[in-house]
């Protein structure tokens, strides 16, 4: 093929030029690839591996629940409140993990940068699979409890279930890639991250209940508090699992058009957060 056919063919692209997160419907064996290598890598050289999957969130929910539940009363002011913390912790936990992940992304992966051109949303993009596949034992471990007490499937449960995960996902996705890629530059993004995330079980109703805010707080800091999508997050995951449980349980007012508005602010958080990473991208190779 000639030169000018070859400009004029549809299948030429410039090297260089991507289309953002679009452009990884052209790159799937490649996101493919990298979640695989994530994955693989993840628990090397562990004698437990992927036991370890299951060992964190159950010891995280023994020290909340002996703690929060027994030592300050949770566990008599709501009912079931096992399967309600369980719940928020591995809504919370799915956030962090991602979170982490996206944002350290193209650092950790500062040699395939340096030396190829590949869509640079690709390692934040396989950093989200790789924290929902080790989402994925501990949302098996809160099935099978939640199965202990008498949970039955239903569909309502699953639309909750999900909601929940693409609420979670959308949102730590837009943080990860504006923290991502401004911690190409300043390491101390990935400071900022670790202490959103050390309140972020703080600042949703994993340990406490949304009435606590609503009895205590102004109304305009409770509709605050609800449309954080981490709240919003944990609330779907509770109306799947703890919720069936507990059906006489009261729920949030508005809750619907507090979820409604959670997704309208992760997706502005998306957008931003693709054209802080578009803007800052042709920096990346020569910062790492």
């Amino acid at each position: 093929m000639s030169s000018s056919s070859a400009l004029n063919d549809p299948e030429y692209r410039t090297p260089g030029r991507s289309s953002g997160l679009f452009s990884l419907f052209r790159q799937r064996y490649l996101l493919s690839l990298l979640m695989r290598k994530g994955t693989a890598t993840r628990y090397y050289g562990s004698a437990l591996g992927w036991v370890w999957s299951y060992i964190r969130p159950a010891a995280q929910f023994l020290m909340y629940f002996l703690v929060i539940g027994v030592i300050l009363g949770q566990n008599r002011g709501i009912e079931l409140f096992p399967i309600y913390l369980f719940s928020g912790i591995v809504a919370v936990n799915l956030f962090s993990e991602v979170l982490r992940n996206t944002t350290s992304a193209l650092v950790d992966n500062k040699s395939l940068i340096k030396k190829i051109f590949m869509p640079r949303e690709l390692f934040p993009v396989a950093a989200v699979g790789v924290g929902f596949i080790h989402f994925l034992p501990q949302a098996l471990l809160l099935l099978v409890v939640a199965l202990f007490f008498g949970w039955t499937l239903g569909w309502l449960q699953v639309v909750a279930f999900l909601g929940g995960i693409v609420l979670i996902l959308t949102f730590s996705l837009g943080l990860g890639l504006f923290f991502g890629s401004i911690n190409v530059a300043f390491r101390d993004a990935k400071n900022i991250v670790d202490i959103i995330l050390m309140f972020s079980t703080w600042a949703s109703p994993v340990l406490y209940g949304w009435d606590m805010v609503y009895q205590r707080a102004p109304e305009w800091l409770y509709h605050l508090y609800m449309v954080n999508p981490m709240t919003s997050a944990v609330e779907l995951f509770h109306d799947a699992f703890w919720l069936p449980l507990s059906p006489d349980s009261p729920r949030p007012p508005d809750l619907g058009t507090h979820v409604l508005i959670s997704f309208g602010i992760a997706i502005f958080t998306l957008v931003i957060g693709q054209l802080v990473f578009r803007k800052l991208e042709g920096s990346f190779a020569q910062r790492l």
